[in-house]
Formats: C-alpha cells, structure tokens, sequence
C-alpha cells in the first residue's frame, strides 16, 4: 500500500464541484480544505507506485483543477522492483520540483 499527501489547489468559488469530484476518485479523500485560498489536502491510497502516478494524473485531469502535486509519499509494501524511473517521473525536469510562488503566501 502506497499513501500520497496531495496538495490541490482550485478557485474557492468551484470548490463546491472540485471536493465531490475528487472524493468520487478511487482511492481519495478529502481531509482539509480551505475555502478562502482553494487549498485541498486529500491523501491518495494506491497499490504501489504507479498506481500513486495514475491517480495523481486523473486529479490533475478534473475540471477546475488549477495545480495538483504530491508533497508527500508513504510506502509500506510495495514489493515490485523497477529497474528505472517509470517514464512520467523520468520526463520531468529539474525544476519539477520547485514549489510555484503563489502558494508561498
């Protein structure tokens, strides 16, 4: 089981349809949600890590979804062994990482 802090940001005033839509996702839940900046905290549970990948993709894909990033990742018994990066990590490229300025208010 693999577990993802995911951090969602989308307009306060579409909150309303974003936190239903992400709740209706396998393996998601809401746990936090700030109605004056549009932040949503929800934690992804997944098999392992490219299950974690594809969940993250299908809550980036959700309509009024402004930004979606994983700030933190749990695995516990992901016994598959990758012989490298699996390709939508490996594209990414060394500011992939940066955190964007508008969340840094």
């Amino acid at each position: 089981m693999n577990l993802s802090g995911i951090l969602v940001v989308a307009r306060p005033e579409r909150l309303s349809a974003v936190i239903p839509a992400l709740n209706a996702l396998p393996g998601v839940e809401v746990h936090l949600v700030d109605e004056a900046t549009g932040r949503i905290v929800v934690v992804l549970e997944a098999s392992d890590i490219l299950g974690e990948i594809e969940g993250l993709k299908r809550i980036k894909a959700l309509p009024h979804v402004l930004v979606a990033e994983m700030v933190y990742h749990y695995l516990a018994d992901d016994r598959q062994t990758y012989a490298e990066l699996p390709p939508d990590l490996a594209e990414q490229d060394s500011n992939a990482c940066a955190v964007p300025a508008y969340l840094n208010d």
